[in-house]
């Protein structure tokens, strides 16, 4: 961070690193359109994201701090693989993100700045289908009927993203993190709807600034819905919809007034380059900020599947 005489800049420096934790990079800000769409079991595909996030925080106005904006410009590398259990499609689906950028504030009449930089906690998400998602083989899968989807996903955040207890602003966050989540998806010819329900589970950080507090968060429950369209040759365009809220966290025990309830509306467009690669555009907005970052979110995403 840079160096300043003003003798709120500890007090700025602690606002940032609430700011950043309170919105993890695997938040419920996500919009996953067409997450619950069949495959034929054997596929396997690799992927890259490019992006960035531009916009301002929200923090209790009791707070001697205003004017908080970020630009965070990420990427991230994975890959998955769709298989078969107890005769039900499954997935698994590995994500590694990486984020450099600032974050910035107004303090005493002055201007504070802090660096982001570094690798973010990584993901892994099993997917299975409950209904409606038989294990079919790619001859199979060809000439099955599309009709109503249930499954059940589960992401798990683990805490190997890049942390120091005696910084103040991490990209990792030293904590484990679930998303059990169920969802539906239901086919009208071109059009698809589908969404579905979870909450983000939070085990403490007890090694929080300067290394001998713990952080407690409270579960922020999510809600996604979408609407799609698909046209000829395998192009398809999304209007993305979200809502969070919880997440209230108390660190030493002291409770923060940073509980979130939020919403999201983005629109996502896929297009095929060749038979085994495509490419994803997508943006989204907060359309409501009660806490946390209200941000706009552009990024494009290559991905490469095969048998």
């Amino acid at each position: 961070m840079k160096k300043s005489s003003c003798p709120y800049a500890c007090a700025l420096s602690l606002l940032v690193a609430a700011a950043v934790a309170c919105e993890d990079v695997a938040a419920a800000q996500e919009l996953e359109p067409r997450s619950f769409s069949r495959s034929p079991i054997g596929t396997h595909f690799v992927f890259a994201t490019l992006g960035e996030s531009t916009g301002g925080f929200v923090l209790d106005p009791s707070e001697p701090i205003g004017d908080v904006e970020a630009e965070l410009r990420f990427t991230a590398v994975g890959g998955g693989h769709v298989f078969s259990l107890a005769g039900r499609q499954a997935r698994v689906l590995a994500i590694l993100p990486y984020a450099r950028g600032e974050i910035s504030g107004e303090l005493g009449g002055a201007r504070q700045t802090a660096p982001l930089d570094g690798w973010s906690d990584p993901r892994v998400k099993v997917s299975v289908g409950l209904a409606g998602a038989p294990a079919l083989s790619r001859d199979e899968f060809a000439n099955a009927p599309r009709g109503t989807i249930v499954a059940a996903h589960l992401t798990i955040m683990p805490p190997l993203g890049e942390y120091d207890s005696t910084s103040l602003v991490n990209l990792g966050y030293h904590r484990w993190a679930l998303k059990p989540e169920i969802g539906m998806s239901r086919a009208f010819g071109p059009w698809t709807l589908d969404g579905s329900v979870g909450a983000w589970l939070y085990t403490d950080n007890e090694r929080y600034f300067p290394g001998a507090v713990t952080r407690e968060q409270d579960p922020v429950g999510t809600l996604q819905s979408h609407v799609s369209y698909a046209f000829r040759r395998g192009s398809w365009v999304a209007f993305d919809s979200t809502w969070f809220s919880g997440g209230r966290t108390d660190v030493g025990d002291a409770p923060k007034a940073d509980r979130q309830r939020n919403r999201r509306v983005g629109v996502s467009f896929a297009v095929p380059v060749t038979g085994k690669q495509s490419l994803r555009v997508a943006y989204s907005t907060g359309s409501s900020t009660r806490r946390g970052s209200d941000f706009d979110t552009f990024n494009v995403t290559w991905q490469v599947a095969g048998f």
